[in-house]
């Protein structure tokens, strides 16, 4: 969207993405984009994102990302000797999806399907809640989890892999405490 307003584009990817992010940006050369309107500064987001953050040339900042890394931002651009930057920040929260009787089963399956499994839940929008009515709750879960039975997992380069890898060991070693808290407090 900055691009498109006609303002000139540094990105810093994720320090677990420059691969992807470098490929995104060289497509976007190949396009047409113009160099000088877009670039890649890629490295750690405590070194880089922090001097392109509290730099006065910078005008605004987009991030998709931890609340912990917004916070930072926000306190970066804030302590600048410059006008205020403008700061879009999606962080992880806990997206519920709501469900009631006159919703359409093959619908709803499709979209928590998408929504909790697509980026193998993580992006900041993935579905963490889903709250059926009574009712019809068997018959929506039970779909569900046959959907969900049928997902592959494995390399996303294959075209049959429906969800990939978590984004590194540190995300792993989260989702594992999270199970095993789980399934002292949940029922599956």
């Amino acid at each position: 969207p900055a691009i498109a307003a006609g303002c000139a584009v540094v990105v810093k990817p994720a320090d677990q993405t420059p691969a992807i992010a470098a490929l995104a940006v060289k497509t976007l050369h190949r396009a047409g984009i113009p160099r000088a309107a877009l670039q890649l500064v890629p490295g750690k987001g405590s070194v880089v994102g922090a001097r392109l953050t509290s730099d006065p040339r910078i005008d605004g900042v987009a991030l998709t990302g931890s609340t912990e890394t917004a916070r930072r931002i926000n306190r970066s651009l804030a302590a600048r000797d410059a006008p205020l930057a403008a700061f879009i920040a999606e962080t992880g929260g806990q997206n519920a999806m709501i469900v009631d009787s006159s919703a359409l089963p093959e619908q709803v399956v499709k979209d928590v399907i998408r929504s909790a499994f697509h980026s193998a839940g993580q992006r900041c929008s993935a579905l963490r809640l889903l709250l059926v009515q009574k009712e019809v709750a068997d018959k929506f879960i039970g779909m569900i989890a046959g959907a969900a039975r049928e997902l592959k997992i494995g390399d996303p380069r294959n075209v049959a892999t429906h969800i990939g890898p978590v984004i590194d060991e540190e995300a792993k070693e989260r989702l594992e405490r999270h199970i095993e808290k789980m399934k002292g407090i949940a029922t599956l």
